[in-house]
């Protein structure tokens, strides 16, 4: 488990002692108070509706050794402290994400006998991420990141949450802004990694797809180059064939570094290789797998929708580096359970069933997500509630447009169309290819949503619900099944 001196806290993130002696040992770091415990560290972020330094006092009250502030202490604080016996420091330019990216590299640099994966890509991070967890913790003492704790803050807190008895990390790590992913891979340090894909996520923080690639490359920028084993596995990068910024990104980035690039699709040539993918009533993919040794075996995934083989491929073959039983990575992986709001489908007694995919959307998995409400088994309704995209910026309107005219190809009884401008083009897109008016609703927010949608649903309607988180319609799968 995660401890520190204050003393080597402050010389690691360059941190001033505000008050307390040098050799308290501090714990658990937490940004929320309410999960404070005896002994833990609480890391004070001043966030534009809520200010970390105004619950400093009462996470000292529940125990906590160390409090780092991004600002003046005030007299209620420092005495609170004084009389618990807490610790409180102030981090270097009252910079909260810098003190937590350096912390999480001072608990990396104290266990280098972790194997860390690296999982980053426009989509399908979460997916694989998991499926890496299932199989690799048929061999090895697995941590990874929960949910997708991948950005500046929930990436250090991953790394600061393994212990040392962990032997394999399995860092998802994200990004919205070049330079992102320099720092996490910093952090982090991965042995191996793997891009899913090069999207538009994030394309209007970013500019083009290009820009894209290139910032998702830089999860090469702390690996060391492939003769060089660390923990007895060869640094690589794996990426999928028919990713087309793969040969920029293997040319400019890996190659200089010497990190050797493998690839897994459908073709000739890739390790591994999926063959003869097909789908059930439940479009739940089922395929051959291939290595390049001639080894195969038939297997059924337990998440809808052909797009998730890639992902399945991605762990594969990063399992089998590390040396995982193919059979038992495939098995562990075709037993896991469903992520909550990822593809998941749920119901309830005289209700819909619903394909829960609200947590996040790109206009690929918008697509994806569409096939799958177009393959799986219904006896009533195909029903879309779609919401807006966001961070597309200024290719918001063509994005937004290609998702309403992708829908609108779709066998589809009704799409309903959430949010501002962004429904509203893909509205725009439906009608100008021919969607019927008669079977498409446009509605401002989820609440509109729940009242003129929830009411018309019937229990043998199969409906997708896919946003943008921002969008929250997670609380209309709620409201559904309530």
């Amino acid at each position: 488990m995660f401890s520190i001196s204050v003393s080597a806290m402050a010389e690691a993130t360059g941190a001033s002692v505000e008050l307390g002696d040098g050799s308290i040992v501090a714990s658990t770091v937490q940004t929320d108070s309410r999960k404070v415990g005896e002994g833990d560290t609480f890391v004070c972020f001043p966030g534009e509706r809520v200010n970390g330094n105004r619950f400093a006092s009462a996470a000292i009250d529940a125990g906590a050794s160390a409090v780092v502030m991004t600002e003046e202490p005030t007299g209620e604080v420092l005495s609170a402290a004084k009389t618990r016996g807490c610790a409180v420091l102030r981090a270097a330019d009252d910079d909260a994400t810098e003190f937590m990216l350096r912390i999480a590299a001072w608990w990396r640099d104290r266990n280098p006998q972790w194997v860390v994966v690296g999982v980053t890509g426009s989509v399908g991070k979460t997916t694989t991420k998991d499926m890496l967890a299932a199989a690799l913790a048929t061999r090895y003492r697995v941590h990874a990141t929960a949910g997708n704790f991948n950005n500046l803050i929930g990436l250090p807190l991953t790394v600061l949450s393994a212990s040392e008895d962990d032997q394999v990390l399995v860092a998802e790590m994200g990004m919205n802004h070049k330079g992102e992913l320099t720092r996490l891979s910093a952090v982090a340090r991965p042995t191996v990694a793997l891009v899913t894909n090069v999207g538009t996520s994030h394309i209007g923080l970013l500019g083009s797809r290009e820009n894209i690639a290139r910032a998702k490359a830089e999860i090469l920028s702390s690996m060391g180059p492939s003769d060089r084993p660390q923990n007895g596995v060869s640094p690589c990068l794996e990426m999928t064939a028919d990713n087309d910024f793969a040969p920029l990104i293997e040319g400019e980035y890996a190659k200089p570094r010497g990190v050797d690039v493998t690839y897994v699709g459908t073709t000739e040539g890739c390790s591994p290789r999926a063959l003869d993918i097909e789908l059930d009533a439940e479009s739940l993919p089922s395929l051959t797998l291939a290595f390049a040794d001639g080894w195969e075996e038939r297997v059924t995934l337990p998440i809808p929708g052909r797009h998730v083989v890639w992902d399945f491929l991605l762990a594969m073959g990063i399992a089998d580096r590390l040396g995982v039983d193919r059979h038992q990575a495939a098995e562990a992986i075709a037993a896991m359970p469903q992520t909550h709001m990822r593809m998941e489908v749920v119901t309830a007694p005289g209700k819909p069933r619903l394909i829960d995919d609200s947590y996040n959307a790109s206009p690929s998995s918008m697509a994806a997500a569409l096939d799958v409400l177009c393959s799986m088994a219904c006896e009533g309704r195909r029903v879309a509630v779609l919401g807006e995209i966001g961070e597309l910026g200024g290719e918001g309107p063509r994005l937004h447009g290609y998702v309403g005219a992708y829908a609108a190809a779709k066998s589809l009884d009704l799409l309903v169309l959430v949010g501002g401008e962004g429904a509203s083009e893909m509205r725009e897109a439906a009608l100008t290819m021919g969607f019927s008016e008669d079977r498409l609703e446009l509605l401002p927010n989820v609440g509109e949503a729940l009242s003129v949608i929830a009411p018309i649903l019937r229990p043998t309607d199969l409906v997708l619900v896919k946003a943008s988180r921002s969008v929250n319609l997670d609380q209309f799968v709620k409201g559904v099944l309530e």
